[in-house]
């Protein structure tokens, strides 16, 4: 292989005028982020290696060799208009270990004549980007047409991208630099007289490039015009002509916000390859998509030695005077200006044959035919796109009329006649244009939704939380300060900020890069939503969360008390109800007892059965709790006393009984009628305390002189401490409890453990 020569040239400053574009030379506008650091050009090595072509000029090939260092390689043949019909295909050998990578096909359905009309333009496959390699073997074949024959001149093109300091660097400058190397050829370089480079007059199939002349027509101010009839000078574009002594015009604001961009000098762009001045459309109507076809393996690191084999490969290679792309974004959505002539400005790009002359490229850096662009990706291509037509009112979700430059058809049937208008989405694919497969089926498929991130509005805007409030159905409540929490699928970078709602009037506002905002509710229920803005300037608005603001206390309308219960009785556990009612004006959450015990009840329970031990006060500590958060305390003390049957007045014959099963070790056994026990207390609430069996029998119960009850101690099973019967009072007072025998027939006997009472 040979190493191509340069030749480096200093352009002068002057101003020439063609049709539809304005060529500037020593001038480039706004190219590049400021804040990038100084740093040189990077060279890198271009060489070739002719293929050999079988006899029957159907095939191709270049043997398995050593080479010299390289990480980006394509096939070029002479004609561009030519196309290779089968496959290209190539394998490598890593630098790195040795190792011979797998057939690789090189794809075919580039357009060489983006820039036709330049001489020594070449046809050409789509670069791909291998890694550093020192060894390649290529194989072409023409396919299945008996007739098909591979085009002249084939051979392969190896791009060593040369070694980086930094991505960042001051924003470029086309001038080339001064010093020429001894014997500069034309024949490997493109020329340095501006003469040389202007294109023909544009023909049916050769109109997407404009003539250039040495002396343009001065006319006294710049004027042009959007939609002209075709000439025969022009089919493409309208004529834009500006006098000798202009400079070059402002660049137009854009309505958005222009996304971080790595300039020409920031990736290393070696200037003196493509000495030529850059052109202007007079506008850009559309954004066309494209990806460069090369592996999706690549570290993001060398995104920038990418970029510039590509920009080697389509000026060294290929014969095109810059690289033919606006902008350039790797898998890390890094944004990198590609065809000089500053990035804000209109710049006459080479990527989309017959529709460069009012569009602008972008190209993702990788194959997005069976995998889908990274969000990464998708978002960068959104935000540049969404930047370049706001400078020309544009409308990223919209279409626009663009005059075609030539005649064909591209893969969907469409016919374009040169010099006739067509309708396109302002963000488009390069398949949109002329027949390609670019920019791949699945960034293809993606374009709908980066035209919605470019456009606007925010989507997938919704309430995620409201901290300091609890959700309860579909509302939610708090005492007053709440922090409002947010998420939407618009990425942070496409939004200008979000504002928070309380009754649709804004109360918080925040950057776009937060999640959550604060504000403080007056008493009542309000709405509460999220506006996000769009740096497009358009809004959308989340779901509304209802909020309600209480700060009023809940109440007991029933204070605790406490009643004995029915159940088994033991002098540490004697059984027991407490019981309550609390309500609140907005919504009752819970009710807790905090001790003796800690239980948590739900808002509508008002008892629960407890145990508390004998002959100790107890107190039971209550809070209600209303779902905003405010709270209300009450409690209730109470001592049951056991009252042993010893204690009792009797009247009628009673036995003694004794087991460990009874209360104190004893008990009261009597089958005589009208036997009685009387118990005299002060309490509130009393419990007649028995043991029963299948053979125990009936009793009569007086309170207070009345009688109340009557019992029946009968149990298919045996029972011990047996709280059978319970009475309580609103009040504690002095009662008196009175037992009678029945003395029922066949079971007369009733046997009685004493009575609890509450105090």
């Amino acid at each position: 292989m040979r190493s191509r020569r340069r030749i480096w040239a200093t352009a002068a400053v002057a101003t020439t005028a063609v049709a539809g574009v304005l060529v500037f030379q020593g001038m480039t506008g706004n190219s590049g982020d400021s804040a990038d650091s100084k740093a040189g050009p990077v060279r890198a090595e271009v060489r070739e290696a002719a293929l050999k072509v079988s006899a029957d000029g159907s095939s191709a090939t270049l043997g398995r060799r050593d080479t010299a260092p390289f990480s980006m390689l394509g096939v070029t043949w002479t004609d561009p208009a030519a196309k290779v019909t089968g496959a290209v295909e190539v394998r490598t050998r890593s630098a790195s270990n040795g190792t011979w990578s797998s057939w690789t096909p090189l794809e075919t359905d580039n357009d060489g004549r983006t820039e036709v009309g330049r001489s020594g333009v070449r046809g050409s496959t789509e670069p791909r980007w291998v890694g550093p390699s020192n060894g390649v073997e290529v194989r072409v074949t023409a396919g299945a047409k008996v007739s098909a024959k591979l085009p002249a001149g084939l051979q392969l093109d190896t791009v060593d991208p040369g070694k980086g300091s930094s991505l960042h660097a001051d924003p470029a400058a086309f001038v080339a630099e001064t010093e020429i190397p001894a014997d500069p050829s034309p024949s490997d370089s493109p020329s340095a007289d501006p003469t040389a480079t202007s294109e023909p007059t544009p023909t049916a199939t050769e109109s997407d490039t404009a003539p250039a002349s040495e002396t343009p027509t001065v006319t006294p101010s710049e004027t042009s015009t959007d939609s002209p009839s075709p000439t025969a000078s022009d089919s493409s574009s309208p004529t834009t002509s500006i006098s000798p002594s202009a400079s070059l015009p402002p660049a137009p604001p854009s309505t958005v916000p222009k996304p971080p961009i790595t300039s020409r000098a920031g990736w290393g762009a070696d200037e003196s390859i493509s000495p030529e001045a850059p052109e202007y459309n007079a506008t850009v109507k559309a954004v066309f998509v494209h990806h460069t076809a090369g592996t999706n393996d690549y570290s993001c690191a060398d995104s920038a030695a990418i970029v510039r084999s590509v920009y080697a490969y389509h000026v060294q290679s290929e014969g095109w005077k810059d690289i033919g792309y606006n902008f350039l974004v790797d898998k890390c959505g890094t944004i990198f200006e590609g065809r000089k002539g500053g990035v804000d400005r209109p710049v006459l790009g080479a990527h989309t044959y017959g529709f460069n002359r009012e569009s602008t490229g972008i190209s993702v850096l990788g194959t997005y035919t069976d995998v889908a662009a990274p969000g990464a990706v998708t978002t960068s291509v959104a935000r540049i796109a969404a930047w370049k037509l706001g400078q020309y009112e544009g409308d990223p979700a919209g279409s626009t009329m663009l005059t075609a430059g030539t005649t064909g058809s591209n893969g969907f049937g469409k016919t374009f006649t040169a010099g006739t208008q067509y309708s396109f989405k302002q963000i488009s694919g390069h398949r949109d244009g002329f027949n390609t497969e670019c920019p791949g089926t699945k960034l293809y498929g993606q374009l709908p939704a980066i035209r919605s991130l470019a456009a606007g509005p925010v989507t997938g805007l919704a309430i995620k939380s409201v901290t300091g409030a609890t959700l309860s159905g579909t509302s939610y409540y708090t005492k007053s300060a709440i922090t409002v929490g947010w998420s939407a699928t618009t990425p942070s970078t496409l939004i200008s900020k979000y504002e928070l709602l309380v009754d649709g009037k804004s109360v918080a506002t925040a950057a776009a890069t937060a999640t959550s905002a604060k504000a403080t509710l007056g008493a009542g229920t309000h709405k509460i939503q999220v506006r996000a803005t769009h740096q497009s300037g358009k809004t959308a608005t989340s779901a509304v969360a209802t909020t309600i603001a209480d700060q009023t206390a809940p109440t007991f309308t029933t204070k605790p008390n406490l009643a004995l219960r029915t159940g088994t009785v033991n002098t540490t556990a004697v059984p027991l109800t407490l019981k309550w009612k609390a309500t609140d004006a907005a919504s009752l959450k819970e009710v807790r007892l905090t001790a003796p015990v800690a239980k948590t009840y739900g808002p509508t329970t008002t008892s629960a059965s407890h145990t508390a031990k004998s002959g100790a006060a107890t107190a039971w500590s209550m809070t209600a709790y209303d779902l905003a958060g405010n709270t209300a305390a009450a409690s209730v003390s109470g001592t049951p006393v056991i009252l042993q049957e010893t204690s009792a007045t009797k009247t009628g014959t009673w036995t003694t009984k004794s087991s460990s099963s009874y209360l104190g070790g004893k008990s009261y056994s009597s089958s005589s009628k009208s036997a009685s026990l009387t118990w005299t207390f002060t309490g509130r609430s009393a419990a007649w305390v028995v043991s029963r069996a299948s053979t125990s029998g009936q009793a009569y119960v007086y309170v207070d002189g009345t009688k109340v009850a009557t019992v029946d101690l009968k149990s298919s099973t045996t029972k011990y401490r047996d709280a059978l019967w319970t009475k309580s009072w609103s009040t504690s007072a002095k009662h008196t409890v009175k037992i009678v025998v029945v003395a029922t027939s066949g079971r007369p006997t009733i046997t009685t453990d004493g009575l609890v009472y509450l105090k």
